[in-house]
């Protein structure tokens, strides 16, 4: 079978997470093309992960003709441009979130995706492809719990990796658009329907730093869904113990819990601190086999044929939400969808 040959722009810790992906465990792909302005990591990736095409600019890596599609890993504020960029240059499309800075942006990409929907374009809301979220869904679609009443999510980064958020502070939108819209996509996801009314809490309860942004280092939101199901978020920067992502979701007849209690692995250490068990470090260790979950079912859609579930539109609800949490928390009022 031939290989799907992808050239990825961006190699942050995410996109070396992708380009290793690509290269090592993602059957019927090749990475092709790799892209940075760090060009001292551009060279000792690709001679690390045998990558032929080196390019250290957007334009180069679309003018290699052998590509068959792109991954876009790059700064937040380049998604939309570069969506539109690739397609209109014949290439497949995997963007990691966001989809756009603004719903504005949005919208710009769902236009190209509309005007070149033979090509595959998929968002990367990675959580769906985790194996304990794909399970507890199969049983909530099947109606193993009743009716879900309740969806509750938390999204946790630790306190030691505080200065990293305040330097980005200035560019993720708030913690609604950069964390909890992944929390946001399984509510709809698991509820099969959308918000219609939202409040939003929150505050700098450690880290002053976050006003000045309109921000804070804690917040959390209460929506009621049309399906009448109450959800529940919260999205920190402060845990001691770790990174920390739990879900619980409540039916009529029956409650599901994903990582309820944060854990690295099975192990438990027994020692003079009494009995343990240690957490993720962080997101692509607690959600590393979701990175390639999601990177296969993408070139699986172009091997196949067919079009993936997350679709660019989700990612323009997500951010209509996320920025409707964001006014609630800084206007403190309930606001409707």
């Amino acid at each position: 079978m031939k290989k799907i040959k992808i050239g990825s722009v961006g190699l942050g810790r995410l996109g070396l997470q992708h380009a290793e992906n690509i290269a090592t465990r993602v059957m019927n792909a090749e990475l092709t093309a790799l892209c940075d302005l760090n060009e001292p990591l551009l060279n000792e990736t690709a001679d690390r992960l045998a990558v032929t095409h080196r390019c250290k600019s957007f334009e180069e890596l679309l003018a290699i003709e052998e590509l068959d599609a792109i991954s876009i890993v790059s700064p937040s504020g380049l998604h939309t441009s570069q969506i539109s960029a690739a397609l209109a240059a014949g290439k497949h499309v995997f963007s990691e979130k966001p989809l756009g800075i603004t719903v504005e942006e949005c919208k710009e990409a769902e236009k190209a995706v509309e005007k070149y929907s033979e090509k595959v374009f998929m968002l990367g809301f990675m959580r769906r492809f985790d194996p304990s979220y794909m399970y507890a869904h199969k049983k909530v679609m099947a109606g193993e719990i009743g009716t879900p009443i309740l969806f509750r999510s938390y999204s946790q980064d630790p306190e030691k990796a505080i200065d990293g958020a305040i330097a980005f502070a200035g560019h993720s939108g708030g913690q609604f658009l950069d964390m909890a819209v992944h929390d946001i996509d399984l509510a709809r996801w698991f509820l099969q329907s959308e918000p219609e009314n939202v409040t939003a809490m929150g505050g700098c309860y450690a880290h002053p730093e976050f006003a000045e942004y309109k921000d804070g280092d804690n917040v959390s939101c209460l929506m009621k869904f049309k399906n009448d199901a109450m959800v529940f978020l919260f999205a920190g920067r402060t845990a001691p113990h770790g990174y920390n992502v739990e879900t619980e979701i409540i039916g009529t007849k029956g409650i599901l819990r994903i990582a309820s209690v944060p854990q690295k692995n099975l192990v438990e250490i027994l020692d003079n601190n009494g009995v343990r068990r240690e957490c993720s470090e962080n997101f692509l260790e607690r959600f590393e086999s979701s990175y390639v979950n999601e990177m296969q079912e993408f070139v699986d859609c172009i091997v196949e044929g067919r079009k993936p579930n997350v679709s660019v539109y989700d990612g323009t609800k997500v951010s209509e939400i996320a920025y409707k949490c964001k006014e609630s928390f800084e206007t403190a009022v309930q606001l409707r969808f």
